[in-house]
């Protein structure tokens, strides 16, 4: 298969149409290749998904010819610029998303972004930008540009962070996730002592465990309006309640 800036595909379903899809973004000065151990753990857990890894759209510019690639320039970036840089590349992260999912034939449920480092931030961002984009954001020692004001409508955001991240430190990915809380957003957060700013196993460990075992809200909302409902009274005995003394016959 090939698609614009697809330049690793890990892996596709043995058999039938692939029930699920995993869209794996490298970081800044890296290319597709970085994320493929990620990739092939994601395909071993999930040999009915289609993992593939994606290419930045542009050439490294802090290193020319270095055959690296970045979602957007890092040169004298700061904290007024960021939001900048990043919203005048979202539109073609979008839609990169969109055709896959549109070349797969798999909604926006069906799909997880998968970013580490600058592929965080633009996944973290275009879910926050692009509603019903995908079900689920697994994003590796990132943080969004800006501090959220709206919760990502039914989607799972996860957080995973080392403690020891010096590159892009911790603060701002813990401050997103307590803010993401209050908007009443679905999230997770795992900071873990010990690690820098790399794809670490045992972050890798905490995203596999949260794939398997968290329910997103939107699966509850919709499991509970499906369920039959049938009402009754309760008995004392089920209210924790003694049972009212009968008269002696």
């Amino acid at each position: 298969m090939s698609t614009s800036h697809t330049t690793t595909l890990a892996r596709l379903p043995e058999a039938g149409p692939p029930q699920l899809l995993f869209l794996l973004f490298h970081g800044v000065g890296g290319q597709a290749q970085n994320m493929v151990s990620l990739a092939q753990r994601l395909a071993s857990e999930y040999p009915q998904a289609a993992v593939l890894c994606i290419d930045a759209p542009d050439a490294f510019d802090v290193a020319p010819g270095s055959g690296g690639r970045q979602w957007f320039s890092i040169q004298g970036i700061d904290e007024a610029n960021r939001p900048a840089r990043i919203a005048a590349t979202l539109r073609r992260f979008v839609a990169q998303v969109r055709a896959l999912q549109q070349h797969f034939d798999l909604d926006w449920p069906r799909t997880a972004l998968v970013g580490f480092s600058q592929g965080a931030i633009m996944a973290l961002e275009a879910v926050q930008s692009e509603p019903r984009l995908a079900g689920r954001v697994l994003a590796f020692s990132g943080r969004h540009a800006t501090a959220p004001m709206h919760a990502p409508e039914d989607t799972t955001v996860h957080l995973f962070h080392g403690l020891a991240d010096r590159v892009m430190p911790p603060g701002p990915a813990i401050d997103s996730a307590e803010r993401l809380v209050a908007l009443g957003g679905d999230v997770t957060c795992e900071a873990l002592p010990g690690i820098g700013h790399e794809l670490h196993p045992a972050l890798v460990d905490k995203a596999m465990a949260q794939l398997r075992t968290f329910l997103p809200k939107r699966m509850w909302r919709e499991a509970l309006s499906e369920a039959p409902v049938i009402p009754r009274t309760a008995s004392s005995q089920e209210l924790g309640r003694p049972a009212p003394a009968r008269d002696a016959e």
